[in-house]
């Protein structure tokens, strides 16, 4: 039986991979709900017998066309986003990776509207989300990403 995205009965496990080449993060531009249209890391939902890190390696494939290997697990956060009456409209917990670029040319894939390699100091240039943008260069300065 599968949980519904939209207000699901209980949280849903997610993954994300922050990849960098040559002082630029690959991103992908959302293609469905919730924050359809602003950009990201890619990533997605863990499915049913899978580890997370086979999770982050298939999605960021199929999301972004790259090959990628998880090195490192950042952190593990709520994404929690409730409707105008209170109630959970969407709920993942999301476990954040930190992947080496091992191969593909990025091509938009699966439910990703666009991907593309962003200079890390040229985030301002897409629509991310706030905390999109701190996280990932919060991360470029621990991990000193370059």
């Amino acid at each position: 039986m599968r949980t519904s995205r939209e207000y699901p009965s209980h949280p849903i496990p997610g993954v994300a991979a922050i990849i960098v080449k040559d002082g630029k993060i690959l991103l992908t531009m959302r293609g469905n709900e919730p924050s359809k249209g602003k950009w990201g890391i890619p990533g997605g939902v863990v499915e049913l017998g899978e580890t997370i890190e086979d999770a982050v390696v298939r999605e960021v494939r199929e999301e972004a066309g790259v090959e990628c290997k998880p090195v490192k697990r950042l952190t593990v956060f709520d994404s929690i986003q409730r409707d105008p009456n209170g109630l959970v409209h969407w709920h993942y917990i999301l476990h954040e990776f930190l992947c080496e670029y091992l191969d593909g040319e990025p091509r938009a894939g699966d439910d990703a509207g666009d991907v593309r390699w962003v200079a890390l100091d040229d985030l301002g240039s897409v629509d991310i989300m706030e905390s999109t943008r701190r996280f990932i260069e919060k991360v470029a300065a621990e991990e000193h990403l370059k």
